[in-house]
């Protein structure tokens, strides 16, 4: 816990205090979450304190730090730079914090768009994300907070079709909308098991 209480500090420099308590909160639901399905508290609340650390630039200084540091930007990140944290934010997350853990730098990465077969830690930071305590906005976010403690990837197809039927009239990141494929597909197969 020392790593994390280290981390807190220094990252709460790297942000806004709304987008720190943001990410305080999504510490705390990732780590409960992490008890229920049997993974590393740490690990969670590591990837959580700084899912956000590339959040608060600019979008010229995000463009910047994926130039020097060879990030690969899409056509589409390029065009809604907001998407350029999460990359960022891993690549904090290693120069920064040290961090070599390739599911924790993946949690980080993967946090705003989602991806096909994403790891057990990977699902609880993005949920955590979506259901902190300090989130008030999504539709069905009580019924999506309850399935978060159940049922890992039917939370992710909800969240995701919730966020692709939210953005449906703007543009929608490809990674996203193969990431709703994915789990709506592999919830249709839980069922057909059933």
């Amino acid at each position: 816990m020392d790593d994390i209480h280290k981390i807190r500090k220094k990252v709460k420099k790297l942000m806004d205090n709304p987008r720190y308590w943001h990410s305080i909160g999504v510490m705390y639901t990732a780590a409960s979450m992490a008890m229920v399905y049997g993974i590393s508290k740490e690990k969670a609340m590591i990837a959580a304190i700084l899912h956000d650390s590339g959040k608060c630039l600019t979008d010229k200084e995000k463009l910047d730090i994926c130039k020097k540091e060879d990030i690969y930007v899409t056509d589409f990140e390029r065009k809604h730079t907001y998407l350029l944290h999460s990359k960022i934010g891993a690549k904090i997350a290693e120069k920064d914090f040290n961090i070599r853990d390739e599911d924790v730098l993946n949690a980080i990465r993967y946090h705003t768009t989602g991806r096909a077969c994403m790891s057990v830690l990977e699902k609880i930071i993005y949920i955590a994300d979506y259901i902190e305590p300090g989130r008030n906005r999504a539709k069905r976010l009580d019924e999506i907070r309850k399935i978060a403690f159940e049922d890992l990837d039917t939370c992710m197809y909800y969240i995701l079709e919730d966020t692709i039927e939210y953005l449906k009239k703007a543009d929608i990141d490809e990674t996203s909308i193969e990431a709703y494929r994915y789990y709506k597909d592999l919830i249709e197969r839980k069922k057909d098991v059933r």
